[in-house]
């Protein structure tokens, strides 16, 4: 009985000392669990739900001033680098909800502070290949989708460029759909007629791939991603080397999208990567836009968007047809360049089966991007 009175005392003062923590705390006031935020001079409404079952809620901004406004109160912090807030949402006046506010840098200024690639890194990679426009299966979507007549027969660049606006404009981009099962430009737009339905970045920049190597146009796919190794959001783009310019060249069928330098010149990843990093001028299109409908600007799609998906880039080693529809048996190899300050610098080279579908995946890294940009065999 002594020991369950100690044991409850105990528990008590607990819950106190808690309770005291918690109360030293600012204090916010709310009826509705859903809150405004202004980071800096922007307002968006409705963006945090306050989660009173919750032990801690982090928000991260990268904003000098930040706001959380209420049905009821607001409270305003100034942010900054190792600045951390807490304070206390309390809903419906019984409620609490602990929340901590952590400066974080843009996604800009992550990428100018990554490191140097190494030009030195000799590691072995095999060379990259592109499948020949002669394969059945290409000659087949060349002559299907009448590939020849929506390039039309001016330049190479004007090909090249009719082939992104038609991708984009014929499906729509919904980056929360489902992959099809059958992963190759005839399979995709046909699901999508049937199905009344968009897919996502990659299926569109597959799609478009096989477009460019059916008409013998040197291309990959590259996936952009984070300086983390977990991550919600990437994307996936088309670099495709104009033989008219000698230089690959920044191609988006998502947002139907090129850039230039301030001579109007066009750029590669790599090129638009270092100017990002090096603060020099770029220039987005002025028809880049999302579904039709959304124009794009450099700021939000440049030095936010990409900012944060150009830290790593990943490609397959094999630009082909069918890349990845998934059969038992199958290999495939990717290629990813990465900084030297990437989280996951080995192995260099990784070999391994999938249990599920059966195939077989290889991936090397490297810090190299003279390998990784490499200039395709035009034989």
């Amino acid at each position: 009985m002594k020991q369950s009175k100690l044991l409850f005392l105990s528990y008590f003062l607990v819950l106190a000392h808690l309770a005291k923590a918690q109360q030293s705390l600012p204090i916010v006031q709310a009826k509705s669990a859903f809150v405004h935020i202004k980071e800096d001079q922007q307002l968006r409404k409705y963006a945090w739900r306050i989660m009173p079952g919750k032990a801690v809620d982090t928000y991260t901004s990268s904003a000098q001033r930040i706001s959380f406004i209420t049905d009821m109160d607001s409270i305003t912090f100034t942010l900054g680098p190792g600045v951390v807030h807490e304070f206390c949402f309390m809903l419906n006046g019984k409620d609490t909800a602990k929340t901590r506010i952590v400066f974080q840098p843009t996604r800009l200024n992550m990428l100018k502070a990554a490191a140097a690639y190494d030009a030195n890194d000799q590691r072995y990679v095999p060379r990259f290949s592109y499948q020949s426009a002669s394969d059945t299966n290409l000659q087949r979507i060349r002559r299907e989708l009448k590939l020849d007549s929506i390039a039309g027969n001016g330049s190479e660049l004007s090909k090249i460029f009719n082939l992104m606006h038609w991708v984009h404009n014929l499906i729509k981009h919904d980056g929360n759909s489902s992959n099809p099962t059958l992963k190759n430009a005839i399979d995709l737009i046909q699901v999508c007629k049937q199905e009344n339905r968009g897919v996502n970045c990659r299926m569109l920049a597959t799609i478009l791939n096989e477009c460019y190597l059916s008409l013998g146009i040197r291309s990959r796919y590259i996936t952009c991603m984070p300086k983390e190794t977990q991550f919600d959001d990437c994307h996936v783009i088309n670099m495709v080397f104009s033989r008219q310019l000698d230089k690959w060249v920044w191609i988006d069928p998502t947002f139907d999208s090129y850039v230039m330098d301030e001579k109007g010149q066009l750029l590669g990843i790599q090129e638009v990567r270092e100017r990002l990093i090096q603060g020099k001028p770029l220039i987005l299109n002025a028809d880049a836009n999302w579904n039709r409908g959304s124009l794009q600007t450099k700021e939000n799609y440049l030095e936010q968007y990409m900012a944060k998906n150009l830290y790593r880039l990943q490609t397959p080693l094999v630009s082909e047809y069918d890349t990845e529809t998934w059969k038992s048996g199958k290999q495939v190899s990717y290629v990813e360049l990465l900084p030297l300050d990437g989280l996951e610098q080995l192995p260099q080279q990784k070999t391994q089966t999938n249990a599920t579908t059966g195939v077989v995946f290889t991936n090397y890294k490297t810090n190299n991007p003279a390998i990784f940009w490499a200039k395709p065999d035009l034989k």
